[in-house]
């Protein structure tokens, strides 16, 4: 009996139809006792972390929000030698009740009642004279030998690292030796007063609406000490106490806006404190020694404050 020969092409597909043996048989994976475990499949530190191991705490998330959308702006101030910076958030503390605080000196920074940090760091900046905490800006005064190419940066730096860290930027503490280090440490001395009389208080009326929205916006504020013999005493504080203009505020605005609504005003005059005083009769002996060196011709200059040049004859 002769046998049946398939030719190759139909042996191919009868190949191809059959299912392999391999493919059917499903795959067990085994591990003998002796085999390490792999690094890659069993570490703790390898495994794909889950949605609570990637998500960041509160803290960190409000932290970096905080350092993303710092924006300090700044604006001019008619004294050339001030300028004022928006950090965009309050910068004093609800608790006090003054609308400003202003740090003069290295240790009116570290003095009670309200010490400052931050106002300590700025006024460590070469140049810088004083510091100026309004509700929600800060005015920084330099010297007028310093350029604020050298102090802006500087004072950009120190205000956006103390407003991301969080840290408080003003402190209380009890002032025990009534040492007084700032001014605009009391009540606002233009608040409504129950005792004051008519006339004073149409003057902390006007000098509250129309008066210190103007200094506010030029980086700077104004006190009111008084109302005697017809004179209005008042106290520019921040970038206008040391402007040049100042003289030029009081009498061609305020004084004359009083006068006009106000009859038993007489006249306005700017009240120093006794350190001012001091300096400023310091400054005049220096003036007239310099006037009596250079002749009866000299003139102030306008390049510097208080420098004296000769004038052309």
């Amino acid at each position: 009996m002769s046998s049946a020969i398939l030719p190759r092409s139909a042996m191919r597909n009868l190949l191809r139809a059959t299912p392999s043996i391999y493919a059917a048989a499903p795959r067990i994976a085994t591990r003998c006792l002796h085999q390490r475990t792999s690094p890659i499949t069993s570490s703790i530190s390898q495994h794909r972390p889950s949605a609570h191991q990637c998500s960041p705490r509160p803290a960190d998330l409000a932290a970096n929000i905080r350092r993303r959308t710092m924006f300090i702006q700044t604006e001019s101030t008619p004294n050339p030698d001030a300028l004022k910076f928006n950090p965009n958030t309050r910068v004093l503390p609800e608790s006090i009740a003054s609308p400003f605080l202003e740090y003069t000196s290295p240790r009116s920074t570290l003095a009670p009642p309200h010490p400052s940090p931050l106002a300590a760091s700025l006024m460590n900046i070469d140049g810088v004279t004083s510091i100026f905490f309004g509700v929600d800006y800060i005015t920084v005064t330099k010297d007028n030998a310093t350029p604020w190419a050298h102090v802006k940066p500087e004072v950009f730096a120190i205000i956006q690292e103390t407003m991301a860290s969080g840290k408080a930027i003003v402190n209380t503490v009890e002032d025990k030796a009534g040492e007084g280090g700032q001014g605009g440490t009391e009540l606002d001395s233009l608040a409504y007063d129950e005792n004051d009389s008519e006339v004073v208080g149409m003057i902390k009326e006007l000098l509250e609406t129309r008066v210190r929205p103007a200094i506010q916006e030029d980086g700077g504020d104004i006190e009111f000490r008084g109302f005697e013999d017809g004179k209005v005493l008042l106290k520019l504080r921040g970038a206008c106490r040391t402007c040049d203009s100042s003289t030029v505020t009081l009498k061609n605005g305020i004084e004359s806006m009083l006068m006009h609504y106000i009859d038993e005003v007489k006249a306005v005059e700017q009240v120093l404190d006794q350190e001012e005083e001091i300096a400023l009769a310091e400054f005049t002996k220096f003036e007239e020694k310099l006037r009596l060196q250079k002749g009866p011709n000299a003139t102030a200059s306008t390049i510097g404050k208080g420098s004296l040049d000769t004038a052309e004859g």
